[in-house]
């Protein structure tokens, strides 16, 4: 479980306002319609598993690294980590610097996995 401090949470909400967040089930139509993952949580944490083809991008080296992940400031990105909150900041952080075509997962990769588990179930 994720644990962030209050100023964290608050700086996560602000930045939730300002970006566009998808619906957990949406994530699919999103990448094959050809957008990119980009998966903002540290190293570690993507090695233990993430989205398939997803890039990683930590969110403290997002500004730093983001240009070489993804040039076209127009593409579709769709960001994410464990529960939504670094994802959100990192979508917010990219619009900042110019990128135009950025989403956030609503409730992050475990939110993603919880709607394969439900879907999984009602097939």
């Amino acid at each position: 479980m994720d644990h962030h401090d209050e100023e964290f949470l608050r700086r996560a909400a602000a930045a939730r306002a300002r970006i566009k967040e998808i619906a957990p089930q949406q994530v699919d139509t999103h990448l094959q319609s050809g957008a990119v993952a980009i998966d903002v949580r540290e190293p570690d944490e993507y090695e233990k598993g993430s989205l398939p083809e997803a890039r990683n991008v930590a969110l403290d080296s997002i500004s730093q690294q983001i240009e070489g992940v993804v040039p076209d400031k127009d593409a579709p990105m769709v960001c994410f980590c464990n529960g939504g909150n670094r994802g959100a900041l990192a979508a917010a952080q990219l619009l900042e610097l110019g990128y135009t075509n950025v989403q956030s997962i609503a409730g992050g990769l475990r939110g993603y996995e919880a709607s394969q588990h439900t879907s999984d179930q009602s097939d």
